[in-house]
């Protein structure tokens, strides 16, 4: 009985990891869009600044082309507005793992503790 016990503790030890793995690597992608989300603001901010005089350059590939000012601050939001909405995705991603990662922690600790009490009766007939 311990023996099936301590396999099944193994295996659920081993999901928990994959899980933490997960929650690490959406952590990352989320860290990753804060900072692509700052360095949009700050192109925003510095489109803002800028009138229809100016020249505004878009670099595709090895070449600058010429841009238009409203279309570079229309593309500009719209990445600032798939920015936020993939952050959102994130958080709320995060937040069910969690939620996850906590139920698959009181099931280890559950298990963990039938498996010590499993071991403690066997070294007590012994």
């Amino acid at each position: 009985m311990a023996e099936a016990l301590q396999k099944k503790l193994k295996a659920e030890l081993e999901k928990y990891t994959a899980m933490q793995k997960d929650v690490s690597k959406s952590m990352s992608a989320r860290q990753k869009l804060e900072t692509q989300l700052t360095d949009n603001n700050i192109v925003k901010e510095e489109l803002d600044l800028l009138d229809s005089t100016n020249t505004i350059y878009k670099l595709i590939g090895p070449v600058l082309v010429k841009q238009d000012l409203d279309e570079a601050k229309a593309t500009v939001t719209k990445r600032l507005e798939y920015i936020n909405g993939e952050i959102q995705r994130y958080e709320a991603l995060l937040k069910d793992m969690e939620k996850k990662s906590e139920q698959h922690r009181e099931l280890l600790s559950s298990l963990q503790q039938e498996y010590q009490r499993a071991h403690g009766v066997a070294a007590g007939k012994v």
